[in-house]
């Protein structure tokens, strides 16, 4: 059946939150999501604004808490990929998104959704009409909220080296909480609650074109987890597109459920990938110099912790010692 939509989420071992963010899917306004067993369908529909037709798909990468179990059960509604491996956020996606690239009718957009997230009733609707009526726009991210209800960073620009050393490092951890590198990074000199354009949006929850997919390809697998948004807002502005940041759409995010599990790999992950985007787009000089940087970072880290460890023996410095430790034998390579 032709389609407005599809959701993708990959899951990995977040049973609760994944029934949390299907059941905030259930109770989208505007959207019809299409069963497993209603695929077959006459020619694709013209746009009719107020009700869309989607399709929900769970990739389940190995999860060994019953997350399939549940979707199957709980939810026929979706349709379910269950991978016997941990293919990762890139991969995962990707599958998704290249059986629906190769069906009889795609859909005409594709929507990332992270599952520790609840979008909110008119999201979907107005993220889908937003799309339709800008044709130029090849990206549209929402507003993330934290649980709280308060707005969680979502909007980016492009890094530049000095965005490298700083984010997710000791100097932004302990000595520059507050500097103006990350102010410009997170786009904190624009409103919040304005749409405009960005660089990229982070990969909770945003919308791709189809067109734009045609166009750029799918994500660099290349990137397991982390900057693989980054990249590809990057790829698909080149082409032509504009990433766009909507916030009359929102979805609470209670952020990194699935990484958050192992701590060390989420480190290595996350900084393999910012070394990679700078190989990828800078040049292989400024990847050595952030890799050598970023080594001595977790050696700093690890040898405030040891100091710790030695006054207190309390076991979480000993925890946090070891996964530095295990950081810095990666190489980050």
């Amino acid at each position: 059946m032709s389609t407005d939509l599809a959701v993708i989420i990959v899951s990995w071992n977040v049973r609760p939150l994944l029934e949390r963010c299907l059941a905030s899917l259930r109770r989208a306004r505007g959207v019809k999501f299409i069963p497993p067993d209603a695929r077959s369908a006459p020619e694709p529909r013209a746009f009719q604004p107020g009700l869309y037709r989607a399709l929900a798909i769970v990739v389940d990468n190995a999860s060994s808490d019953g997350s399939a179990e549940l979707v199957r059960s709980s939810f026929p509604w979706v349709h379910l990929i269950a991978s016997e491996e941990n293919l990762g956020f890139t991969a995962a996606n990707n599958l998704a998104i290249k059986g629906q690239m190769e069906s009889a009718h795609p859909p005409a957009f594709f929507l990332l959704l992270n599952p520790d997230t609840e979008v909110h009733p008119d999201a979907l609707r107005l993220m889908v009409e937003f799309m339709y009526q800008h044709p130029e726009v090849g990206v549209l991210g929402p507003m993330l909220l934290n649980p709280d209800g308060s707005v969680q960073s979502s909007r980016r620009r492009f890094p530049t080296l000095c965005t490298a050393l700083v984010e997710s490092t000791i100097i932004q951890w302990r000595f520059w909480k507050d500097n103006p590198i990350l102010h410009r990074y997170y786009v904190l000199d624009c409103r919040d609650d304005e749409t405009q354009e960005v660089d990229w949006v982070t990969g909770a929850c945003f919308m791709v074109r189809r067109e734009a997919v045609e166009k750029a390809g799918l994500m660099d697998e290349g990137f397991f987890m982390y900057s693989e948004e980054l990249d590809w807002c990057r790829r698909i502005k080149a082409e032509g597109f504009k990433v766009v940041y909507f916030p009359e759409a929102k979805v609470t995010h209670y952020s990194a459920k699935s990484s958050e599990q192992v701590k060390t790999f989420q480190h290595i992950q996350f900084q393999r990938s910012k070394i990679r985007y700078f190989r990828k787009y800078h040049s292989s000089m400024a990847a050595w110099l952030l890799r050598l940087f970023l080594l001595f970072n977790y050696l700093l880290l690890f040898l405030e912790e040891a100091v710790k460890w030695g006054f207190s023996r309390r076991p979480v410095n000993h925890q946090r010692m070891q996964s530095y430790w295990q950081v810095l034998m990666s190489g980050l390579r």
